[in-house]
């Protein structure tokens, strides 16, 4: 799974750094894509998040609800990423318990 800091950034220089505008950003905070800090005029984000939001609205030009509908469907996608992994973990662990136990019978 993806590991990543938070870090507190002003809109000010998130606009500056990422290429978005200040109500851009704004957007972003009141469709819940980014969160606000504790300190007025900031933002709690990881340095990912942010570069994806960017690029997703520069490069593809999407709206900022199709950002949240691509962000929400990437949420989605690495949780079932991650239950398939913990799946896969479980069915190596039956097929150890039953090699242990006998052999196995083809159905």
């Amino acid at each position: 799974m993806e590991t990543s800091s938070i870090i507190t950034i002003t809109f000010h220089d998130c606009a500056i750094r990422y290429g978005l505008s200040e109500l851009d950003l704004q957007e972003f905070v009141d469709l819940g894509l980014l969160h606000p800090a504790d300190t007025p005029d900031t933002l709690r984000a990881e340095p990912d998040d942010l570069a994806r939001l960017a690029r997703l609205h520069h490069e593809l030009g999407l709206s900022a609800e199709g950002i949240d509908v691509v962000m929400a469907m990437r949420r989605r996608l690495l949780e079932l990423q991650a239950e398939l992994a913990h799946q896969r973990a479980r069915v190596a662990q039956l097929e150890y318990f039953l090699n242990k136990s006998g052999p196995l019978v083809d159905l």
